[in-house]
């Protein structure tokens, strides 16, 4: 399989003018000569396409919440703890992966260690059984770009 090699170009003019859901809207009116010479920001190989969702994968921050290597447990104990964490936190992005011989539940996409720092003490609280095996881990992210 290979890999999509599209470059994607988004200019400034295309970041002001796109819509968002209760923001107004900003028209630009400027000649192709203009667009032409104003900068352009380059996505290739970073850029990840999902159904209408387009993001950015940058490195950041995640939240582990969960590591176990018991191949009879671990993935059904990453799998519940991931159902519990997106009943309280719908909007925050889980991930179960599995890198042998370990399960592994990270949450959340942050680009600084400031933020995901925030969202491992909420996930503290909510769950103070976890508590013990949070921390902050280092790894590639995904950032909306629409």
């Amino acid at each position: 399989m290979q890999a999509d090699t599209t470059v994607h170009v988004v200019t400034i003019f295309d970041r002001l003018a796109r819509s968002e859901a209760g923001k107004g809207t900003v028209h630009i009116h400027q000649s192709e000569d203009i667009r032409a010479m104003v900068g352009a920001h380059k996505y290739g190989e970073n850029v990840e396409q999902e159904g209408e969702n387009t993001f950015l994968k940058i490195p950041g921050y995640r939240a582990q919440v969960f590591s176990g290597n018991n191949q009879r447990k671990s993935k059904d104990e990453a799998f519940k703890k991931e159902e519990e964490i997106k009943e309280l936190f719908p909007d925050i992005p889980t991930y179960v992966t599995y890198n042998a011989p370990f399960w592994k539940l990270r949450v959340g996409d942050f680009r600084s260690h400031e933020e995901a720092y925030q969202l491992m003490r909420q996930l503290m609280e909510a769950f103070p059984a976890y508590a013990k095996e949070m921390y902050i881990v280092k790894e590639e992210v995904k950032i909306p770009l629409n």
